[in-house]
């Protein structure tokens, strides 16, 4: 039953986001007099829908996207023109001026994006979450191993009494103070078993960076982001947390002894112990037990592989916090903004082998997270909505055939040519890639089943 329950949240977010994109292709050719033959979410055999008009709004049976078919344009699904070429006809796509066939084929990507500024507008203006280990005592969680922290005698549990001209410093205080005095010896104190202690730390930015807080985890400051232990949300099937028997619920007291309370704070002490088998302590359902576990080196989005058990946790305690609407606005597209260069990062690890295709997510883990996100509140959904708009619309904008991009690219082609090209041509390309984007589609829903955690 549950199972039906995923089916439909999942449904219902990716239909609604087809339906943004494609609705912005829909009015932008409406408003630009072009015929519009089909309106599909979802590719290949019509399964039902209504004809109003000229155009056909159907439901078809491959739930992986969507497409208009515009009138003189080849098939959505990459068929040939079925019998009906381009006659020429003044609401035909291709008799429009090339300007306005660019501003149709972006029209999609903008609506998502649109949306993913709106979402992420919403949850800041009513619910914007503040970690509360920001504005609470500065407590350090774990020091790397051969970072300065670490060279300057601090150690997990030790407290910032100093840092700068600031005393008693929460971490907030500790990254603005760090974001002014960039590549400059701060001064600091911190308490070590009772004892004050001094000494000094230089927090440095490689150039045409921003700062932000990994820049204070360089220098072995982690900050201690939970007072308790690390909440597991759910395991990853086939992971060195499944393969040691971690279960969604549990809670993860202390790893070879340790007592951590932050996942980043896990993967650094999972990179200094190098991969070693280690002993996790937890706690389920209130009873101690103690498992076993080999980390391993998995891809991580936009950085290096890093060491890890294959677990998603429970975000820390958070105050809430209603932005005005000004401050609302910023925040989305500040987060919009991290959120694209995140994309864009993977998009260029995938062709740079450094992040391996069988890492990507595609609708079974969608679908899982949807519904985790689901279980979290309404929130935490609208932040995964967004996050998937905003993945959506740069997908759509690579210049692949099929793809907004692909349209775009041929249009800038044709351009630089002064005439079409040829529709034949066009027709062997569109086949082609529509073999190619199911062939793919269908590795990535396998490689999501391969993933399923099935205890």
């Amino acid at each position: 039953m549950h199972i039906l329950l995923v089916v439909l949240e999942f449904a219902i977010v990716l239909g609604f986001l087809v339906l943004i994109h494609e609705l912005g292709h829909f009015l932008v050719a409406k408003l630009c007099g072009v015929r519009v033959e089909t309106f599909s979410i979802g590719f290949g055999t019509r399964l039902f829908g209504f004809r109003y008009g000229d155009t056909d709004y159907r439901i078809s049976v491959l739930p992986i996207g969507g497409y208009v078919k515009f009138a003189g344009e080849l098939g959505g699904d990459g068929s040939p023109l079925n019998g009906e070429p381009s006659t020429g006809a003044p609401d035909e796509l291709t008799s429009k001026p090339r300007w306005q066939r660019v501003l149709i084929a972006v029209a999609g990507p903008v609506s998502n994006f649109l949306v993913a500024f709106v979402l992420l507008f919403l949850v800041a203006h009513y619910h914007h979450e503040v970690d509360q280990y920001l504005t609470g005592p500065a407590i350090v969680d774990y020091v790397p191993q051969g970072t300065a922290a670490a060279s300057a005698g601090i150690t997990a549990g030790d407290t910032i009494t100093r840092y700068n001209r600031v005393f008693n410093p929460n971490w907030e205080q500790i990254l603005e103070e760090s974001a002014l005095n960039l590549n400059r010896p701060v001064p600091i104190a911190f308490t070590h078993n009772g004892q004050t202690r001094t000494g000094t730390l230089t927090v440095t930015v490689p150039p045409n960076t921003e700062f932000g807080v990994d820049d204070i985890a360089n220098v072995g400051l982690i900050p201690r982001m939970d007072p308790g232990p690390i909440n597991v949300l759910s395991v990853t099937g086939s992971s060195p947390a499944d393969r040691a028997g971690l279960q969604a619920g549990d809670q993860l007291v202390t790893i070879n002894g340790f007592q951590l309370h932050s996942v980043p704070a896990l993967l650094l002490f999972l990179r200094d112990n190098k991969g070693a088998t280690d002993s996790l302590s937890i706690l389920r359902n209130g009873q101690p037990l103690t498992l076993s576990a080999t980390p391993e080196k998995m891809a991580t989005p936009g950085a290096a592989d890093q060491y890890r058990l294959g677990f998603t946790y429970r975000p820390p305690p958070a105050d809430i916090e209603r932005l005005p609407v000004g401050q609302a606005m910023e925040q989305s597209l500040q987060d919009n903004r991290q959120g694209s260069m995140l994309i864009l990062r993977v998009i260029k690890g995938l062709f740079t082998r450094h992040v391996a295709v069988n890492q990507m997510m595609g609708p079974v883990g969608m679908a899982q997270q949807i519904d985790i996100a689901t279980q979290m509140g309404i929130w935490p959904l609208l932040n995964l909505i967004s996050v998937i708009s905003l993945n959506l619309g740069i997908f759509n904008l690579m210049p692949f055939p099929l793809l907004d991009g692909g349209m775009i690219l041929f249009l800038i082609v044709e351009s630089i040519m002064r005439r079409d090209v040829n529709q034949q041509f066009k027709e062997v390309v569109y086949q082609v890639a529509f073999v190619c984007i199911i062939l793919f589609a269908f590795f990535i829903i396998f490689n999501d089943i391969t993933k399923l955690h099935l205890h």
